[in-house]
């Protein structure tokens, strides 16, 4: 009873997090179950990605009611992403646990220095076009004008769909539902707003989960009794958190992004080692 309740503690704490941030919480679900449950590292990662997909299912519709998701981009990748999540899930069960903890510190430590080195990209300035009837035509619409938002523009779409297969794999393999790639793809490469990015990720890693959580599920490796509470909590957390994004600053956001993917990395390298 008391390993239950304190499962749904953390759960909650990771969702309200892995919402704020467009994570899904896995970065932080895996090592508390990992480190303060005792699970297995693949079980762990099993139960996270059920946990991804209630963060999602939490936060997105929160994120599409205010309009601040970009639908049509987390929907493009989102094909490339569930296609490398497949991947990434049928060759999960090969590899040793050391190696998929190395890759897990690997990842969380890039991914943090690149976020912590990176400035606020300028606003987009586009021209206006002349519609009027001597002047010239307005170029037809290309998909990187579709995908493009009120107050900015999307670009490196090819980029885009390369990590975005990439995203795929490392959600399978490491149960975090591609967003620590996605996010930093979007606002770094692509030039989405940060909170844009995340609101968008949110709506992109339920689905990317849900097609890993399908070859977990065969293999038997979730644990529902671990599952159940954890992934409650997660739905908990990640509704509370999403409701109260808009009054985050994203210099914070950033900041304590940065700090969690750091301490994460370090606690999966101690893991290795030892």
């Amino acid at each position: 009873m008391i390993v239950g309740l304190l499962m749904l503690g953390g759960g909650a704490a990771a969702g309200a997090f892995g919402s704020l941030l467009g994570l899904g919480g896995g970065v932080l679900i895996v090592p508390l179950l990992t480190f303060g449950f005792g699970l297995p590292l693949r079980e762990a990662v099993g139960v996270s990605l059920v946990c991804v997909i209630m963060t999602s299912s939490a936060a997105a519709g929160v994120y599409l009611e205010r309009h601040i998701a970009n639908l049509r981009l987390g929907m493009t990748l989102e094909l490339f992403t569930a296609l490398g999540a497949l991947v990434g899930g049928s060759i999960a069960f090969l590899l040793d646990e050391r190696l998929i903890s190395l890759l897990f510190a690997g990842l969380l430590g890039y991914v943090a220095f690149t976020m912590a080195r990176a400035r606020p990209a300028a606003p987009f300035d586009e021209p206006a076009l002349d519609v009027s009837p001597s002047g010239p035509d307005p170029a037809p619409p290309t998909i990187l004008d579709r995908l493009s938002g009120d107050h900015y523009r999307v670009r490196n779409l090819g980029r885009g769909v390369v990590g975005a297969i990439g995203a795929g794999i490392a959600s399978a393999l490491l149960g975090i539902g591609g967003g620590i790639i996605k996010v930093p793809l979007m606002h770094l490469s692509m030039g989405v707003p940060l909170r844009v990015a995340t609101a968008t990720s949110n709506l992109m890693i339920g689905i990317t989960a849900a097609a890993s959580t399908v070859i977990y599920v065969i293999h038997g490796g979730i644990d529902p009794y671990v599952a159940g509470p954890t992934a409650i909590g997660v739905f908990l957390g990640a509704t509370a958190g999403s409701r109260l994004s808009h009054r985050v600053d994203l210099g914070l956001l950033r900041m304590l992004f940065v700090i969690v993917l750091a301490y994460t990395a370090v606690q999966m390298l101690l893991r290795v080692v030892g």
